[in-house]
């Protein structure tokens, strides 16, 4: 099951109909002198037709960080809210998109940071795969719900017909969403929260990592060689880890495949793995 949604920008109406929404993104900002006209009222207007809101900002060649700087100023982003980075000026690189993704999310923790791009630019343009809290792909010859890539996807962009962006989000229910968006006040007290998928580097020491071990072989996940050095992240972590993933997706009809069963962990399966405080 998906959930609808549209983007809209400033050539929109303020008063576009949400009639079987679940979500609406505004673009806010682009570069760092440009704010669309029409986005306060189109943000207004969505919240008071009650749908989850987003905010995206078109980037330009420059200065990532300004414009990351740039697009917190001006969207006004609240508790809930959706950002996103759209990546489609050529002169713009997969690395400065990894630049701003990782920056507005060290800006705000507490909100989603999506990817948005289109197929060719994900599949021939990046070499990263960093798409933040999730990919928000563009591919309007595809089926909705069935964008052509291997990597999990958050939000596909399948249509454009009569002037407007249609997209689903691949989430069970419009509270799924809700839920999802709303990040740090969904995650449950007692576990570690989600340190970020840079932490998770070969060799670091921590207790979380024996917490981790300990809940990987919990879950039936066990690819431990040894239990020796239980807090230093190691190839049994890894193949491990990757286990849960494989696990996770299959029991909760992820469909991930690819990146996406890959290490590092992501936040969605690191929150449901349960690591405890430490």
């Amino acid at each position: 099951m998906t959930v609808k949604g549209i983007d809209v920008a400033s050539y929109q109406s303020t008063t576009y109909s949400t009639d079987g929404l679940g979500f609406v993104m505004v673009k806010a900002t682009e570069g760092t002198g440009y704010v669309n006209p029409r986005h306060a009222a189109q943000v207004a207007h969505a919240r008071a037709e009650g749908v989850v809101v987003g905010h995206y900002h078109f980037a330009r060649p420059g200065s990532m960080s300004a414009q990351v700087s740039y697009f917190f100023q001006h969207a006004g982003a609240k508790a809930g809210d959706i950002l996103a980075l759209d990546w489609e000026d050529t002169g713009v690189s997969g690395a400065d998109k990894d630049v701003f993704v990782k920056a507005a999310q060290r800006a705000s923790p507490s909100h989603r940071v999506l990817l948005y791009c289109n197929r060719d630019f994900w599949l021939n343009r990046d070499t990263t795969s960093y798409c933040g809290d999730g990919l928000w792909i563009a591919d309007p010859d595809a089926a909705a719900g069935h964008p052509r890539v291997e990597h999990a996807w958050t939000v596909h962009q399948y249509s454009s017909a009569g002037g407007l962006d249609r997209n689903v989000a691949n989430f069970a229910s419009v509270a799924a969403l809700r839920t999802w968006a709303a990040k740090h006040a969904a995650a449950e007290p007692g576990h570690e929260p989600f340190p970020g998928a840079a932490w998770f580097t070969v060799g670091r020491k921590s207790p979380i990592v024996a917490a981790m071990h300990a809940r990987l072989v919990a879950v039936g996940c066990d690819h431990y060689q040894s239990t020796a050095n239980k807090d230093v992240i190691g190839s049994g972590d890894i193949a491990s880890y990757e286990a849960w993933q494989r696990k996770y997706s299959t029991e909760h009809h992820k469909g991930w495949t690819g990146d996406a069963l890959k290490w590092p962990p992501g936040k969605e399966s690191w929150d449901a793995l349960k690591v405890p405080d430490v």
